[in-house]
């Protein structure tokens, strides 16, 4: 049994090192990116070089049909054991009686909402509840959400 780990913003820093990290430990790694396909790529090949196993897919974590797209890849590899919610986006920094209503969506949308999408799948894939065999979902926050950014990156730190 091949057991896979789907990475969500896993082409570039902390994603990028989890993704090798795992793929040094023996699991296949579904490296997920929003826009940077060459960064994937990169990655993907400096993984499957040393013997690893990788597959890169594009996805917007706030899509829906995209995240059941990256689920189709980690199940064509193997057994789901686990998730790295890591995907997340930071804005120019801004006051909030100066932050618009599409700042906000995309900030939540991206950050909490695509965050609880991928979990979804995953439990519905992992959970013993559902026929799986367990296993972990990480969620990478910032440490942001517990000092704040006060008339900077308020909405960050919120989400």
């Amino acid at each position: 049994m091949t057991e896979v780990v789907l990475v969500t913003g896993g082409s570039r820093g902390i994603g990028a090192a989890v993704c090798r990290r795992l793929a040094k430990d023996g699991r296949a790694v579904v490296v997920n990116y929003a826009a940077n396909r060459g960064a994937a790529d990169a990655l993907v090949a400096e993984i499957t070089s040393t013997g690893g196993t990788a597959r890169a897919v594009q996805g917007d974590v706030q899509n829906e049909a995209d995240v059941l797209q990256m689920f189709d890849v980690a199940d064509s590899l193997g057994t789901l054991v686990g998730l790295v919610n890591n995907a997340g986006v930071v804005d120019q920094s801004q006051r909030l009686d100066e932050m618009s209503l599409e700042r906000l969506t995309r900030m939540f949308s991206i950050n909490v909402i695509g965050s609880f999408l991928c979990a979804r799948e995953a439990v519905r894939r992992m959970s013993t509840r559902h026929g799986g065999k367990g296993g972990g979902i990480v969620n990478l926050g910032s440490a942001a959400s517990k000092l704040g950014s006060p008339g900077q990156y308020v909405d960050y730190a919120a989400a």
